[in-house]
């Protein structure tokens, strides 16, 4: 997979989108959960609080809170305009061996995304999302807790977020700012702005560096939130 030569960063701390707090990934669980910038909760709005991250670069995490209303499609859509859209390539949930796809296949027993959150995830399930079946960006999903929506929240909302990591030039000691689609299969061609001027396989070759487990795949260039 396309993450296994990506993973260049150390895991990474996150950022509560509610107060603002700095937290390491596990100590983000305790803390969104309990946010008191959140607001006042609405009981009858059930939500499922997930933890998402990529399957071969962890270091790139955020929480989400879902209703349990909203559809896997809705889902789907969330999490290509974060972390993943670039070209329009199709996706899969893969959940307790079943495949809901965006566009499912009935000779393979595939599922449409049409299912809502209720009736396919429980507490402590694990999943996985697969975004473009050519260069595939995979994530771990996990549902961490059930809980009483805030008020005024939207449908799905990023609880909190990685910071972005912070990945030194493989030329110099400055940070990062784009990426070679060539060498980074030799575990190298992250560039700070120096040093991309004069990389020798050509501007055509960079992406820029994004806080996505999909950094540097395909055509993508970021998300809707970066």
């Amino acid at each position: 997979m396309y993450g296994k030569v990506m993973n260049m960063a150390k895991t990474t701390q996150g950022k509560c989108s509610y107060c603002g707090e700095i937290f390491g990934k596990i100590a983000m669980k305790r803390h969104v959960n309990g946010c008191k910038s959140r607001g006042p909760v609405v009981p009858e709005d059930k939500r499922f609080c997930i933890l998402v991250q990529g399957k071969y670069s962890p270091e790139y995490w955020m929480y989400l809170c879902i209703s349990e209303t909203s559809t896997l499609a809705a889902l789907d859509d969330f999490l290509r305009s974060v972390w993943l859209e670039c070209c329009g390539h199709l996706s899969a949930f893969v959940i307790n061996g079943t495949h809901f796809t965006s566009d499912p296949d009935s000779s393979y027993r595939e599922k449409g995304m049409n299912h809502k959150i209720k009736n396919v995830l429980d507490a402590g399930m694990e999943f996985t999302h697969q975004y473009d079946f050519g260069s595939t960006t995979e994530l771990k999903l996990k549902v961490v807790s059930m809980e009483a929506g805030a008020k005024n929240q939207k449908k799905i909302e990023v609880m909190a977020r990685n910071l972005p990591p912070h990945i030194e030039c493989s030329e110099c000691d400055d940070a990062a700012v784009e990426l070679c689609c060539e060498c980074m299969w030799d575990g190298t061609g992250w560039l700070c702005d120096k040093c991309a001027k004069t990389h020798e396989c050509g501007e055509e070759m960079l992406l820029p560096v994004v806080n996505s487990p999909r950094v540097g795949v395909c055509g993508y260039t970021g998300g809707d939130d970066e």
